[in-house]
């Protein structure tokens, strides 16, 4: 297996959608938007990939966008703050995972991103716990807490747990990691991508990707990370819970690439081909990401 990482902090909150509502300002719920910083209505490849800084390690050579429904207490009617912890806490609000060797595409056989992919995970319109999308794939949205310095985990669920202050609430989002080859996007931003399946399947040999999305690419798992505070968080859902019942069943989140294409290659070269865990900005030839 290869792994490699970047962590990033809250770039800025605005109720645009570039992927589903493109060129229309203040069209959908609320987001919380991480990497680029200049991510809004009006993005598109050319401004995602040569303009905006970026919140995350590593800095411009990864100006992809990240985002997700921002996370709202009830109570105040106010987004919940990913900066207000210690710096720490800020600075690893997203750990924004590549990983291969996961549903049952080999390492050796990933390839780098194409310029201007863009895709979307999970189900902002769902209104009952998500489901996998065929035998031995990921569940797309789930939720745990992290306890104590440890790094121990509960059992992740489809809906919020009630993490105790103190205690680190994750939203995991997990993105297929197969591609159709043609389409840089889809009607649904998700057609043109598709998970890969641990076993064999009708038409295939063996695990790894479906013919219909031959091309393997690294898998990419966002963990939002979010204190819990000294009151709790029992009042919080996502901006896109628009349902009565548990908070969660809408999770879901966007990614657009933005990497520099040579410097992502590095890591294909390096840390995917050779089965090497890099870590958070290792490059896998001793070098590392500023």
């Amino acid at each position: 297996m290869g792994a490699f990482r970047v962590n990033c902090s809250l770039s800025h909150m605005n109720f645009d959608d570039p992927l589903v509502f493109p060129g229309q300002v203040r069209a959908t719920h609320l987001h919380a938007f991480f990497g680029n910083t200049g991510v809004n209505a009006n993005s598109n490849n050319t401004s995602i990939n040569n303009s905006g800084n970026s919140t995350c390690t590593g800095g411009t050579e990864n100006r992809s966008g990240y985002w997700m429904p921002a996370m709202i207490d009830t109570a105040t009617g106010r987004p919940v703050n990913q900066s207000a912890g210690t710096a720490s806490d800020s600075e690893n609000a997203l750990q924004a995972y590549y990983k291969t060797g996961y549903q049952g595409v080999a390492s050796n056989t990933v390839r780098n991103f194409p310029a201007g992919l863009r895709m979307i995970a999970g189900d902002a319109r769902s209104t009952r716990p998500q489901e996998r999308h065929g035998a031995g794939q990921p569940l797309p949205a789930t939720y745990y807490c992290v306890v104590g310095t440890s790094g121990a985990i509960t059992p992740e669920q489809a809906s919020f747990p009630d993490c105790a202050p103190g205690q680190i609430f994750v939203m995991k989002i997990v993105f297929p990691q197969c591609w159709d080859g043609v389409n840089l996007d889809s009607a649904d931003h998700k057609s043109h991508m598709s998970y890969g399946t641990w076993g064999p399947v009708s038409s295939q040999n063996g695990a790894g990707c479906p013919s219909t999305h031959p091309v393997p690419l690294p898998e990419i798992t966002q963990n939002y990370r979010f204190r819990v505070p000294a009151g709790g968080m029992s009042n919080w859902r996502l901006a896109s819970d628009t349902y009565s019942g548990p908070a969660g069943y809408s999770g879901h989140a966007d990614w657009w690439n933005g990497w520099n294409a040579p410097t992502f290659e590095r890591v294909v070269s390096n840390c995917y081909s050779r089965g090497l865990d890099c870590h958070m900005n290792l490059l896998g030839d001793g070098q590392a990401l500023n």
